[in-house]
């Protein structure tokens, strides 16, 4: 309930700024667990990412820190987040999602690993889960504003979703991997070349 309540207030918080505009929702699944793979260039991409796919809810990872406070534990678990430690995952870093899809939830994964705006080689961590949850992924692209400031610009937000990505069953599991990782830096850039 905490979610939906959060999501549904930010959802109209953020249409303040402008109303967001989301491209080929159609892509996503429409059931079983999956992972969503989404360029991250700020902190807006985040919250807009959980609307977009409303009232589907979304499973993020977060970092550990943000679980350090009492009262930001207790957040970030009722917004189901979950956390992983950026610096040693450890097992958790790939059961919590895997059980997660399995049970027919949504991971969302920011595989930039970090806030930038450059061309960064992805982590391999949605590769390494969506393989491991025999789950696809979907490839996501934001374009809008970041922060505070840029929020005040009134920018139009806008996310498109990709055609889901499947882990090859006719290579071997480094080679499918290898592609499935090619075929996710090939699709996110692609996305965001569409909605510039």
């Amino acid at each position: 309930m905490i979610y939906y309540i959060a999501a549904y207030l930010l959802k109209f918080f953020l249409s303040l700024f402008g109303f967001l505009k989301v491209y080929e929702k159609e892509n996503l699944p429409s059931s079983d667990g999956y992972v969503i793979a989404c360029t991250h260039t700020g902190w807006v991409d985040i919250l807009w990412l959980g609307v977009s796919i409303l009232p589907t809810k979304v499973h993020y990872m977060a970092k550990k820190e943000l679980f350090e406070s009492r009262f930001l534990n207790w957040l970030m678990n009722h917004l189901n987040a979950f956390p992983v430690d950026r610096e040693n995952p450890g097992p958790s870093s790939i059961k919590t999602p895997m059980r997660l899809i399995k049970d027919g939830e949504i991971v969302g994964i920011f595989p930039s690993g970090t806030r930038t705006s450059e061309d960064v080689p992805l982590k391999r961590g949605a590769v390494t889960i969506a393989s491991y949850a025999k789950a696809p992924i979907v490839p996501a692209a934001y374009v809008g504003p970041n922060n505070f400031k840029e929020l005040f610009k009134f920018k139009r937000p806008k996310i498109v979703f990709g055609k889901p990505i499947q882990l090859r069953k006719d290579l071997s599991k480094k080679e499918a991997l290898e592609v499935m990782m090619t075929e996710l830096n090939d699709a996110l850039k692609e996305l965001q070349q569409t909605i510039k």
